[in-house]
């Protein structure tokens, strides 16, 4: 059974004072577990959207979207919360991490609304993640205190810290050099062989792209299965837009 499923989806907005705008039309995708794809797109794609359906965060206009074969459209507010908390883990481009909090204090947040004996455990379960991350000698600096590649550590444990079954990676390398970028999105990849969690990796950059192994191109709203991440033909835009270090400007929604 698949894990993550999207069928004929589509997802329309009504911006203030203007008709109605398709940002994502007939999408279908299906993320098996310990599946690796990744979604190239440039800024205004689309990918920002198809983000939030991945993640649960909204529901689409029309067509479904299906989780360990259940229709999400069918689980309450409550339980779709319940969900992504537990089996989705977030990697964005900017750390959010709260400051004037430890980077341990930092990992173990998620873990205070766990149950049980995780909840008991938060505390060494939050420092074994930042072990494996390569950070146990860090447990008690301040995120100013840190590297952008050890923020971005720190912010991947978090995102892992539950144990997800679905990565969501968004530009996870967007605001780090090219050296450092590289090792995260091995570190990810160490993470998610270990934990047998799949991976959907959105970014501009077709060198990323490629460490996956499905690839996709969102453009206008439709996705569609390639070969390669950076095929041809582009336009000088696309090229410039999906230059690693261009930000992801959507105008779409954004989680």
């Amino acid at each position: 059974m698949s894990l993550l499923e999207l069928r004929e989806v589509t997802r329309t907005v009504i911006p203030p004072d203007q008709p109605a705008l398709t940002i994502l039309s007939g999408v279908d995708l299906t993320i098996d577990p310990r599946d690796h794809v990744s979604i190239v797109g440039r800024s205004g794609s689309g990918k920002s959207t198809l983000l939030n359906l991945l993640g649960l965060l909204d529901l689409p206009t029309s067509g479904e979207v299906t989780f360990d074969g259940e229709p999400v459209r069918r689980l309450s507010t409550a339980r779709r919360d319940r969900l992504r908390g537990a089996a989705v883990g977030f990697v964005f481009q900017q750390f959010n991490l709260l400051q004037g909090r430890t980077a341990l204090e930092n990992v173990t947040m998620p873990l205070l609304y766990s149950s049980g004996r995780t909840f008991w455990r938060r505390t060494k379960v939050a420092a074994e993640m930042l072990d494996l991350v390569g950070l146990g000698h860090r447990l008690h600096s301040m995120p100013d205190r840190l590297s952008g590649g050890e923020q971005q550590r720190v912010a991947i444990a978090r995102s892992l810290v539950r144990g997800p079954r679905l990565i969501l990676a968004d530009e996870p390398t967007g605001a780090l050099d090219l050296d450092t970028g590289q090792s995260v999105m091995q570190l990810i990849d160490d993470v998610a062989e270990s934990t047998g969690a799949a991976q959907v990796i959105i970014t501009h950059d077709p060198m990323i792209a490629r460490r996956a192994r499905r690839h996709f191109r969102l453009d206008r709203g439709i996705l569609t299965p390639v070969d390669d991440p950076a095929f041809e033909p582009r336009t000088r835009r696309d090229v410039r837009e999906m230059a690693p270090t261009a930000p992801d400007a959507d105008i779409e929604e954004n989680p």
